[in-house]
């Protein structure tokens, strides 16, 4: 059984019955009057660490009432008062610069936050868990090398400890370190340990098993359906809208976005040679495929839209094929997805992998397709190009391809918004 964190000094304990009344307001949801009750507490005993600590709770509470960040910052400024007070409990303490790191993080404040967390770990170094919380604050501002600093030393204090183990295997994925991720991500899961049963780790542990040609990574994909965090085995996505239509190969006619498949096949021509041009003469503007999605191989893609952003200096190089897809803001406006060239070398194959949102399909228009050697597979189902055509999935779901030709292959892809999702969805679903 959990013990109950101790949170007064010999001092609070002589005003007991007033900090209980003033949190018993709190409790009961009158935020602006527990406000009054813990700030005239704090007034009249400035020393006392529980009045404080009641006063940032309040102005938590009323953050989240009036969802104002400026009383929100206010809380944080109390949270972080109370730590300076003499005589602080060190459950007290605790509980404060959690809450601290918590809403700093709320408000984006991530490096605020990690000061917060590394204060945590310099008091109290034998905790593993604001070790583990610190890592993550690292994680959250992509300095993935302090991060696994922090598990390995985590995992010295605690070898068992699972959200360290998954943490850590999911930064071994993230360097590529295939093999080695595998056991750190399974026993994590396998722990049951809070914090451990996340989308992201079945989805990473699925993914290095299935690279490594383990069969149980198909266990793991199952297991982190039933869990509830995909979709289904085969739609993987985690960044989702629920109650989408979800299937893996689309129609024109079933996305009711005609006219752009339409403008699409009728102009395939003067697309492809603006992009043979720009192929030929400048290849620096085809970049490597940089998310470690290929088994082996050559893929370079061209950007002409990410995110929603159009990019006005790649537009220059295709001005034809920019000011044809400027009348369909279904994929200019899409913020979850690219409008691109890519081209593929043959000898490429391309691992099973996963989109990371439901929120958008995926059309590839062929521009040049050699007669044999090329395919992509959606969820079970093997599909090619033809020049000319547009081929719609949903790369939400288990996706892989192949590029056994005897010579490249290019198209253009166009993704657009999920036909079911509302304006107002598509206004303010954040960018992916």
């Amino acid at each position: 059984k959990k013990k109950k964190p101790k949170l007064l000094n010999k001092f609070d304990k002589t005003i007991k019955t007033e900090l209980d009344a003033a949190e018993k307001l709190r409790k009961k949801g009158k935020t602006e009057e527990a406000l009054k009750a813990f700030e005239a507490l704090v007034n009249q005993y400035p020393q006392s660490p529980r009045a404080r600590y009641g006063k940032a709770q309040s102005e938590d509470d009323l953050a989240e009432k009036m969802r104002s960040n400026e009383m929100l910052q206010k809380a944080i400024n109390t949270y972080d008062e109370v730590v300076s007070l003499p005589n602080v409990p060190s459950d007290l303490i605790k509980l404060s610069l959690k809450r601290e790191a918590d809403r700093q993080q709320f408000l984006g404040r991530m490096r605020g936050s990690l000061v917060t967390l590394q204060k945590l770990v310099q008091l109290f170094p034998n905790d593993a868990s604001f070790k583990n919380d610190l890592g993550v604050g690292y994680l959250l501002i992509g300095d993935n090398n302090n991060a696994k600093k922090v598990y390995e030393e985590v995992l010295r204090l605690a070898p068992n400890d699972g959200f360290a183990k998954v943490h850590y295997g999911f930064i071994l994925k993230a360097e590529n370190k295939i093999a080695e991720s595998i056991p750190y991500l399974k026993e994590g899961l396998e722990s049951g340990d809070p914090g451990t049963d996340d989308g992201r780790f079945y989805f990473h542990l699925g993914d290095a098993l299935q690279r490594m040609g383990d069969k149980e990574a198909h266990k793991w994909y199952e297991l982190g359906y039933q869990r509830g965090h995909f979709a289904s085995v085969w739609q993987r996505s985690l960044y989702n809208v629920k109650g989408l239509k979800a299937q893996p190969w689309w129609t024109a006619r079933e996305t009711g976005y005609t006219e752009l498949v339409k403008s699409l096949e009728k102009n395939w021509k003067l697309i492809r040679d603006e992009g043979l041009a720009v192929m030929d003469k400048e290849r620096s503007l085809f970049l490597p495929e940089d998310e470690n999605l290929r088994e082996k191989g050559d893929w370079s893609q061209f950007t002409l839209w990410q995110q929603g952003r159009k990019n006005e200096k790649a537009c220059r190089s295709v001005p034809k094929t920019c000011t044809l897809l400027e009348r369909f803001p279904e994929a200019t406006g899409c913020r979850r997805g690219q409008i691109k060239y890519s081209i593929m070398h043959p000898g490429t194959h391309v691992w099973p992998h996963t989109g990371p949102t439901n929120c958008r399909l995926r059309m590839h228009l062929g521009l040049v397709i050699p007669k044999e050697g090329c395919r992509i597979r959606c969820a079970q189902e093997n599909r090619t190009w033809e020049e000319g055509k547009v081929l719609i999935f949903d790369d939400s779901f288990e996706h892989e391809v192949w590029q056994d030709a005897e010579n490249y292959r290019l198209i253009f892809i166009v993704d657009v918004w999920h036909p079911e999702l509302t304006a107002q969805q598509r206004r303010t679903l954040p960018a992916i």
